[in-house]
């Protein structure tokens, strides 16, 4: 909860204090903390993967229609009009950036004597040893379940604030997990959890599969999203005043 309330002041920044946070409190070395967290965001991705194409399959062409239309090709609009990359720049970004890659394991045994290297080095290695706590999971069966527990709450909590509205309340829990789906990809943009972004996708998807104004589907998004901020606000804050105050004490 420290973490999502860090993500209001600086995008991701969360995962970053919620691993000096958990490292301070557990003593694990906090490049570990950070493989834990780059396999944890590996499986979201792949979990809102499977969704969207069981999705596809279950709702047609259209909702494929709809994310293509409405999400994927204005984003990838606005970032060439941003940056005016084309695909020769890309690969030239990439040749570079994998043979800069390429020249630092080579030369590595080299490079450690230097301090900045030696230290970037360690970080890696605990970064790689954190990410390959996915292969040695004591309780498998029970990080499955969990997992899965979470999207089902995910697609639940997204569903059930259309209830609260009259114009939105003939909506569908498969249309839920549509609205999950919309909602996930536009929190993934590097805003403050989803600031904008969330509103803007959603109010146009639930638009898209309600027939309401888009209006309407504002109403929609600040429910869930101002609703589940607050919460975050509070909660938060109370836990960042936790773990200060368990610190605090530990000096003493």
């Amino acid at each position: 909860m420290a973490g999502y309330l860090a993500n209001l002041a600086l995008p991701r920044i969360g995962e970053i204090t919620r691993c000096v946070a958990l490292g301070k409190k557990e003593n694990i070395p906090v490049d570990q903390l950070i493989g834990t967290v780059v396999v944890e965001r590996a499986i979201d991705f792949f979990s809102l993967l499977s969704i969207m194409i069981i999705l596809v399959f279950i709702e047609g062409d259209v909702i494929a229609e709809y994310l293509k239309e409405s999400i994927f090709v204005p984003l990838q609009q606005k970032v060439f009009a941003i940056f005016g990359f084309t695909w020769i720049i890309w690969v030239i970004i990439v040749v570079t950036f994998s043979l800069g890659a390429l020249l630092l394991i080579k030369n590595r045994k080299k490079l450690r004597n230097v301090r900045l290297f030696a230290k970037l080095f360690d970080v890696i290695k605990g970064v790689i040893n954190g990410m390959k706590t996915i292969t040695s999971l004591e309780r498998k069966w029970e990080f499955i379940f969990h997992t899965v527990f979470i999207w089902i709450n995910y697609a639940l909590m997204t569903w059930v604030v259309v209830l609260s509205l009259e114009s939105t309340s003939h909506i569908t829990p498969i249309n839920g997990i549509f609205l999950l789906v919309v909602g996930g990809l536009a929190m993934s943009a590097p805003v403050q959890s989803g600031l904008g972004a969330y509103h803007y996708f959603i109010s146009r998807a639930i638009a898209f599969i309600a027939g309401v104004t888009i209006e309407d589907g504002l109403i929609y998004a600040f429910l869930t999203h101002e609703s589940q901020m607050i919460f975050v606000i509070i909660i938060g804050a109370i836990s960042f005043f936790m773990i200060f105050r368990k610190n605090h004490e530990k000096k003493t």
